[in-house]
């Protein structure tokens, strides 16, 4: 069975978010703190993972990520308190770090 997950990241000093959805949480975190590609998250240096949910379901992943983009910065910021109410880091916790 494939793991789907939704994520959320943000910069330093959590002024921006940004919403994806990838199928290797820790490859595309990777990628994004690492801005090997072009975009969003390079250009506002959107580094820290604060949030993520997983689903074995690649469709219910999609939906959910569409529904996360189409909130408004409170209700997102609500999400993240109540699962990283420090809004720290977790990528490290992936890689065992």
């Amino acid at each position: 069975m494939r793991i789907y997950y939704v994520y959320l990241m943000s910069n330093t000093n959590n002024r921006v978010l940004y919403v994806g959805m990838t199928n290797d949480l820790v490859r595309r975190v990777f990628e994004h703190r690492e801005h090997l590609f072009d975009g969003f998250t390079k250009k506002y240096n959107v580094w820290k993972l604060v949030y993520f949910e997983q689903t074995g379901d690649v469709d219910e992943a999609i939906r959910r990520e569409k529904q996360l983009k189409g909130w408004r910065r409170e209700k997102k910021d609500s999400l993240i308190n109540s699962f990283n109410p420090g809004w720290r880091d977790l990528y490290p916790g992936l890689i065992g770090g």
